[in-house]
């Protein structure tokens, strides 16, 4: 290794897909990926909003392509997956981002239908993209995958049992895949603790922050931008030896 060579965050001449694009955490990681050099595919249930951040990347003079997917549905997701190579003729980054925690009365009346749906969006859409892609990499110059899991797969609590067990399951599966894709496809999670997006806009705030000031080691949740610097380490070379981990961004939850 020529030592004298610092790890670059580039992503200058790659295609990135990111599901669940259009809002959140997934936004800020496709505006930052575009800024870093990257073209991107936007993806999320609502065309309307995959549009908006495409027009963003675009105005940064990066390309983006805009498509409506709900990655619960594997018919969808392959879909959004020939979408992105007949646009791009390539993924170099694949983030698994998409997500959904729905409340419930109670665990006895989660229904078959909810408690499918939360396991399609959290880790079924992930595993089949993840195996297409990462298969599609391997054959190729290889790539990045993704997964955007969450501390309640470590820090399991009432009202989101199905979820937690969904983004444990992702962080499994991220361990498996790279080994399956190793060496030319790199697979990593990143596990967001509470973030403020707008998500957390249904939160009692004032009941989180004091919250956070006893159980959070920065006293506070996290702002959505500051999920970028994991993304973009994780995405380039400069996360070159790095293949399955978990890297959690929590604020030092516990």
């Amino acid at each position: 290794m020529d030592h004298t060579a610092r790890p670059t965050l580039d992503l200058e001449g790659r295609t990135a897909l990111v599901t669940g694009g259009s809002r959140g955490l997934g936004r800020e990681m496709s505006l930052a990926f575009a800024a870093a050099g990257a073209d991107v595919v936007v993806t999320s249930r609502k065309i309307e909003s995959c549009l908006e951040v495409v027009a963003e990347i675009e105005a940064m003079g990066r390309q983006g392509l805009a498509h409506a997917c709900h990655v619960g549905h594997w018919d969808q997701v392959d879909g959004l997956i020939d979408a992105a190579y007949q646009h791009f003729g390539k993924v170099d980054v694949l983030v698994n981002n998409a997500g959904m925690s729905p409340l419930y009365p109670s665990l006895a009346e989660v229904s078959e239908v909810l408690f499918d749906k939360v396991i399609g969006v959290n880790l079924k859409g992930p595993f089949r993209l993840a195996a297409v892609i990462g298969q599609r990499m391997a054959d190729a110059d290889g790539g990045s995958i993704i997964n955007v899991t969450s501390t309640a797969a470590i820090h399991p609590s009432a009202n989101a049992e199905p979820y937690g067990a969904a983004k444990a399951g992702l962080n499994s599966l991220t361990e498996s895949l790279a080994h399956a894709y190793g060496p030319k496809v790199r697979v990593n999670a990143i596990m967001p603790g509470p973030f403020l997006t707008d998500i957390s806009k249904a939160w009692d705030l004032e009941a989180f922050n004091r919250r956070a000031q006893a159980s959070i080691a920065l006293r506070r949740g996290g702002e959505p931008d500051e999920i970028v610097g994991a993304a973009l380490y994780l995405a380039s070379d400069a996360s070159s030896y790095t293949t399955g981990a978990v890297l959690r961004i929590d604020g030092g939850s516990r």
